[in-house]
C-alpha cells in the first residue's frame, strides 16, 4: 500500500504537469524505499508535502529565497513526527518568500496557480503545500500560518486548513516570519485528516471529533454588512454556511476582531519580519522577491515606541473581542473576503495582498485557534469559512466544523 501510494502520487505530479508547485522533489526510488520501510506505522501510505520553510533532512532549506538556503541535516520536529509516524515526504514546496503574503505569487520560483481555476491565485504563503493536496498528489501538508498563510490557500483551493493554538505544534527547525506569532498549520483534503495529524504533529492522543457535535453555541456578525465588502455570492454562500451549523448562533461585534488584524501589517509588528530575516534581505541578492524586499526593509525604519503604543491597543481590542465572543464556543467568519487573479495582484501587489488578510491576519495576535473548512463553491470556484475559538480549543474547534465540511 505504502509504496503503491508513492507511485501513485509520481503518477499524478506527471499528470497535473505543475513544476510550480515544487522547490525540490525527492527522487521517487529514495522515496518508495522509504515507503517500503513505514509498513505498519499509522500514517503508512499517506504521503505529505512540506512547505519550502522547514527543515527537512537532506534538502535546502530555502523559505523560497535559493541564495538564503542550507541543506537542512536534521528534519524540523514538525517533520520528524510525521515521518515517525509512518508519512512519507515527497519534497519542499513553492511558497511567498520568506512566509511574506497571502497570494502564492511572491516567489522566484514563479506563481502557484489556483488548482481549480489557473487564472486565479493559490493563496499564500503556503501556497504549493495547499495545491498539492487539492490535486490529489499529497494526503497531507505542512504549512504555517502567521497572518492566514495557511487557511488562505485552504479556501482558494477546497481543503481543510488547521491552525492550531500557538505553541501546539514545535516551530523549530521552520524559518520564521514572525517568531512570536508563526504557527505550523496543517493542510488536509478532510477534517478528519487535518485533525488526525495533529492529534501526531502535537504528540497528543488522537480523539476524532464526534460526526454530531453540540449542543454549540457559535457568534456570528451582528449584521452580514459587519464584514465589508464580500465577492460576489459570497455573503449569501456565509449565511448558508451558519444555517448548516444548526445549533444556536449569537450575533456579536466583530469588529475588534477585524480592527486587530489591521496591526499586524498595518502597524510595527511587522517589525518582527525584519528580526527574522532583515539583515540578509538588506544585503541584497538577485532571487529577492522586490515586494518581499520592500516590505521587510521597510520595517527598519519603525519606531520602537510605535511598538508599545500598538502593544497597549492590542491589549484592549483583545479583550473588547474575548467580552463580544462571550459564551459563544466559536467564531464563524468567511475565511477571505474575495479570490482575485493572477494579474489583479499583478496590477496592485500590495493592496491585493492586504484585502485578503481581513479575516485571518487576527487570529494569533489575539492568541486564538482556527479552522478554516470548504464550503462548496460560488462561480465555479471554492468558497471556505473558518472557525475562530479561544486558546485551547482545537478539539472543539474540529467538532463544530464537522458540521461543516465532511
Amino acid at each position: 500500500m505504502s509504496v503503491r501510494r508513492v507511485r501513485e502520487a509520481y503518477t499524478r505530479i506527471a499528470e497535473v504537469d505543475r513544476p510550480e508547485i515544487w522547490i525540490e522533489l525527492r527522487p521517487q526510488d529514495e522515496v518508495e524505499a522509504e515507503a517500503a520501510a513505514a509498513r505498519g506505522r499509522p500514517l503508512a501510505g499517506t504521503v505529505v508535502a512540506v512547505k519550502g520553510n522547514f527543515d527537512v533532512a537532506g534538502l535546502r532549506t530555502t523559505a523560497g529565497c535559493p541564495s538564503y538556503g542550507n541543506v537542512a541535516r536534521e528534519d524540523a520536529p514538525a517533520v520528524a513526527r510525521l515521518r515517525d509516524a509512518g508519512a512519507i515526504v515527497l519534497g519542499t514546496t513553492n511558497m511567498d518568500q520568506f512566509a511574506t503574503g497571502l497570494v502564492g505569487t511572491r516567489s522566484p520560483h514563479g506563481a502557484v496557480r489556483n488548482a481549480v481555476d489557473p487564472a486565479y491565485v493559490s493563496g499564500g504563503s503556503s501556497s504549493g503545500s495547499a495545491v498539492a493536496v487539492a490535486l490529489g498528489i499529497a494526503d497531507l501538508a505542512l504549512g504555517t500560518d502567521t497572518a492566514g498563510s495557511g487557511r488562505v490557500p485552504a479556501a482558494f483551493n477546497g481543503i481543510v486548513g488547521f491552525k492550531p493554538t500557538y505553541g501546539l505544534i514545535p516551530t523549530d527547525g521552520v524559518v520564521p516570519a514572525c517568531r512570536s506569532l508563526d504557527c505550523v498549520s496543517i493542510l488536509a483534503r478532510t477534517l478528519r485528516e487535518a485533525h488526525r495529524a495533529l492529534g501526531i504533529l502535537a504528540d497528543r492522543p488522537i480523539t476524532p471529533p464526534p460526526r454530531r457535535p453540540g449542543p454549540w453555541r457559535v457568534a456570528i456578525p451582528a449584521a452580514t454588512g459587519d464584514l465589508g465588502e464580500l465577492a460576489p455570492g459570497w455573503a449569501d454562500a456565509y449565511e448558508s454556511a451558519a444555517g448548516a451549523l444548526n445549533t444556536d448562533l449569537l450575533p456579536v461585534d466583530v469588529s475588534p476582531f477585524i480592527e486587530a488584524g489591521d496591526l499586524l501589517y498595518g502597524g510595527a509588528f511587522v517589525a518582527e519580519r525584519y528580526a527574522a530575516v532583515g539583515a540578509f534581505v538588506v544585503r541584497g541578492s538577485p532571487d529577492l522577491d522586490p515586494t518581499v524586499a520592500d516590505i521587510v526593509a521597510a520595517a527598519s525604519d519603525i519606531p520602537a515606541y510605535r511598538l508599545f503604543t500598538e502593544r497597549e491597543r492590542l491589549a484592549e481590542l483583545r479583550e473588547a473581542a474575548m467580552i463580544a465572543l462571550g459564551e459563544a464556543d466559536a467564531l464563524l467568519l468567511p475565511t477571505a473576503p474575495f479570490h482575485p487573479t493572477l494579474d489583479e495582484v499583478t496590477a496592485d501587489p500590495v493592496g491585493v495582498n492586504a484585502r485578503l488578510g481581513r479575516f485571518t491576519s487576527s487570529t494569533n495576535l489575539l492568541g486564538m485557534a482556527s479552522v478554516a473548512v470548504p464550503r462548496g463553491q460560488v462561480d465555479g470556484r471554492p468558497f471556505g469559512v473558518m472557525l475562530l475559538g479561544r486558546p485551547g480549543s482545537d478539539d472543539h474547534l474540529a467538532a463544530i466544523a464537522t458540521a461543516l465540511s465532511p
